[in-house]
């Protein structure tokens, strides 16, 4: 179910090139996004995470995925005072596992320091299987929020917003990679940005409230594959990490119709499923709503 840019199609001629040379070329492969439950242990975390993502692997994942904060998931304060540690060794983590294992590897996020503030971004980097940063974003949209279950999160007393708007990463096997971290996936603007950009899978690494995550996490990650027409791929938190932060779980992967693809439950483990360039051919030829946009 191949298509030629040649082949008279029109509701392709405004797609990005790079999409065109995606549904051509590109053979299906599997993703994973892994779940982890993550603590205020830095190396205790990297070494769940080295588990997971070699079973990952062994399953035949080519795109591996983590949660937001998977290397530190702790009071905000004691994230800040170890920040320089943590960024480093989670950077050299991604790096080597990448090159271990042969794979690209998206690191969910963790805290890099910001000189002279006092704070952080949280920070999601794409790394690929060299061991070579592809792509990095900084986290724009902060958890500001009271939720009804009488936990508070500030996360702006400690994280400064990023400023530009997540990038679209190229790869030639495994296509448009579009970055986001958590509470991003609330603000479809984000994600129309990215789908302009050609995007065809999009990462949500999240570490979800246990509270709203029962109401909102897959119906938000749901609303976004399908007004964009693209896959997401979710790796989540869950369960119990520290005092009384509690987190929903369910990483998903998700097809460009919406459907479920993978779900991991609410217990550390991997959701893993296939990537399909034909299905997003198929979608987009279904459903060319992006080509009917009126208001940009």
């Amino acid at each position: 179910m191949g298509f030629s840019a040649a082949s008279g199609n029109d509701i392709f001629e405004n797609l990005p090139r790079t999409y065109l040379l995606f549904v051509e070329s590109m053979k299906p492969y599997l993703a994973a996004a892994i779940q982890l439950t993550s603590v205020p242990d830095l190396y205790k975390n990297l070494a769940q995470a080295e588990e997971l993502i070699e079973l990952a692997v062994r399953r035949g994942a080519e795109l591996v995925s983590l949660p937001e904060n998977f290397s530190f998931m702790g009071e905000e304060k004691d994230k800040l005072a170890q920040a320089e540690a943590i960024a480093r060794e989670s950077e050299i983590f991604l790096k080597k596992m990448a090159q271990r294992f042969q794979v690209t590897i998206l690191g969910g996020s963790f805290p890099v320091p910001v000189e002279n503030t006092g704070k952080f971004y949280n920070t999601t980097i794409l790394v690929d299987s060299n061991g070579q940063e592809l792509s990095r974003y900084y986290k724009v949209h902060l958890f500001d929020v009271n939720v009804p279950d009488g936990n508070t999160y500030q996360e702006s007393s400690t994280v400064m917003a990023g400023t530009q708007l997540p990038p679209v990463y190229f790869s030639e096997n495994l296509g448009n990679l579009g970055l986001s971290i958590c509470y991003d996936v609330r603000f479809p603007e984000l994600y129309r940005h990215l789908a302009d950009k050609g995007a065809d899978v999009i990462f949500v690494p999240a570490a979800f409230t246990a509270f709203t995550g029962k109401d909102h996490w897959q119906t938000l990650l749901q609303a976004r594959a399908i007004e964009n027409t693209c896959y997401v791929i979710a790796p989540a938190q869950t369960g119990t990490h520290y005092a009384r932060r509690q987190t929903h779980g369910h990483a998903m992967i998700i097809d460009p119709w919406g459907t479920i693809l993978a779900d991991a439950g609410e217990k550390p483990g991997i959701a893993i499923a296939e990537i399909r360039p034909t299905r997003l051919e198929q979608v987009r030829r279904q459903m060319p709503s992006l080509q009917h946009r009126v208001f940009n």
